[in-house]
Order: C-alpha cells, then structure tokens, then sequence
C-alpha cells in the first residue's frame, strides 16, 4: 500500500514537463489524480489533447487511477470543475498541486501589457483559485466532521523571485506573488488540517529550454542528468504525505541530489531617530551607510551568480 493511498490530488499543467512526473509519482504513491491541463496547445501554452491524456493511459497502465480534466488553470469556473471532477469520480479531495505555468520574457522597458498580464494570471490568478475552491471544500469539510481534515497544497514558484531576473520581471513579479499567497494559505488553513508549501524547482522543462538559460540546463551526454525533472517529483509526494505534517509555509528549492529551505528574510540593519523622520535625519543615517554599498549586489536582490 502507498503512502498516499486513498488520497485524491489533482495536478495542473499535469500534460508534460514537471506537471506530467509529479502526476505521475502521486498516482506511484497510491493517490488518485486528476490529470489538468488547457487542453490545446494554446499558442505554445499548454500541453496537447494527447499529452494529458498519454499521462492518464502511462498511469492506467501501471495499474493507477487517473482521469483527464481540460481547462483553463487560471479561471475560476474551470478551477472549480476540476475539483468537482475529482469529487465525482471518487467522492473526496485531498491533494492540490499547482504547476501551470508559461514565460513572456521581455526586459522592463519592452514588455507589452498582455505579456505582463497573461504571466501574472496564469501564475498568481492560477495558483489563487484552485487554493479558494480547494480551501473552501476543506474548511467545509472540516466543519462538517466536526475536527480538522486532511489536505495539501503544493505551489510551484521559482528562484526567479529570489534573483528579480532582468529579463523575466512579469515572471519574477509572479512567483515572488506565488510564496506570499501559499504562506496565507498555510496560516488561513492551519486550523482545518492543511498544509500548504512551495518549491523552487531547477528543471529541465519547455520553459526553460528556450532562450538564454537553454544551454545551462541541456541534458548531459552520459552521467547525472542534474536538471531532470523526474528529480523534483519525490518533493511533492512527500509534501503530499502524511509524513510532511509539520511542513507548511516552507519554500523548498529542489534540483538533482540536493533540497534547500530557504529561511525568512530578515533586517541587515536598524535605524532609529530620538525625534522624528525628516529628510535631513534620513539622510545621515542612511547616506553614510550606503556609501560603501553596491546599489544592486548587497540589496534585497540576490543576483545568480
């Protein structure tokens, strides 16, 4: 028996990339999965009709259950047919994980409003409303039994939050959106038995094997390949695991052999004033203090090195 069987998860962006191994490893574990994805290719943003369902059939075949549900991640109602999808076909609901993704990288003084737009709702907007319906569903429920339920979130964000990519601010702004509303989730949640975490994984997906980070994460001829999706799916099924309890509002960064915790941002410095802020105070304390200072390099940004 699996760890996660009897759970009932749902995957979006489940039809290739990150999305299809961690269907994939959750059906592995004993869970039952609700395979989501657009549907269409959607100009280049989703997988293919045949792709969420080849990973229906890949887990049929290894004797899982898995059913396909088409639909936009980031709209409401599609969100909500998801989950009902899932209610219907096995009568409960336990286990989100929201993967959906795509990139429209431009720099800052280039991007078109639609790219800002279309990145931050299929991001921010796709991780918010499977979280409400999923929270809804679980706070019902626990009121209903009387005591706390059994749920898990898992978002996806990214390390681009942490380094602000120059070439990705609509992308960096969105995942950076993605931590904050799991972190709420987590506190909001608590009290019914849900937890909910995000990872930061490094992997080698259709985002990334476009533009200028192809070439860091190509697969190696022979040996480890580090960037192999398949190395970030046992995060999520252990985050989805009785085990990962005592887990929630943490933020995992995952790649090949290694798992990083990333700890709360914290204060480098603290200034205070006998009196009141004025432009003049402002400036002696804070002047001399960045005088030896990068503007970029020691501020809250961390850039990749």
């Amino acid at each position: 028996m699996g760890v996660l069987e009897g759970q009932v998860a749902a995957v979006t962006g489940a039809g290739r990339g990150l999305g299809r191994v961690e269907a994939i490893e959750l059906a592995r574990l004993g869970a039952r999965v609700v395979v989501a994805d657009l549907g269409t290719d959607g100009a280049g943003r989703g997988a293919s009709l045949d792709g969420a369902q080849s990973v229906v059939e890949e887990i049929l075949s290894a004797g899982g259950e898995a059913v396909v549900h088409h639909g936009d991640a980031a709209d409401w109602n599609d969100s909500k047919a998801m989950i009902n999808t899932a209610l219907e076909t096995w009568g409960d609901f336990h286990i989100l994980v929201n993967n959906a993704g795509f990139c429209r990288d431009k720099m800052l003084f280039s991007m078109s409003e639609e790219d800002f737009d279309d990145v931050m709702r299929v991001h921010v907007k796709g991780h918010f409303v499977g979280m409400r319906h999923a929270g809804e569903y679980w706070r019902n429920k626990s009121k209903s039994i009387g005591q706390p339920t059994y749920g898990r979130i898992v978002s996806t964000s990214s390390e681009a939050f942490i380094f602000a990519s120059t070439g990705q601010p609509n992308y960096a702004a969105a995942k950076a959106g993605i931590v904050a509303l799991t972190g709420a989730a987590a506190q909001a949640l608590e009290r019914y038995g849900v937890t909910a975490n995000t990872i930061m994984p490094r992997a080698r997906t259709r985002m990334t094997s476009e533009g200028p980070t192809a070439a860091f994460f190509e697969a190696p001829e022979d040996g480890f390949d580090t960037f192999a999706p398949e190395h970030v799916a046992p995060l999520v099924g252990y985050l989805a695991s009785p085990a990962s309890e005592r887990s929630s509002g943490n933020v995992y960064v995952i790649w090949g052999k290694s798992i990083r915790v990333l700890e709360k941002p914290g204060f480098v410095s603290d200034f205070e004033t006998d009196e009141h802020w004025t432009h003049e105070r402002v400036d002696q304390a804070l002047t001399p203090w960045l005088s030896d200072r990068d503007p970029v390099r020691d501020s809250f940004i961390v850039p990749p090195a």
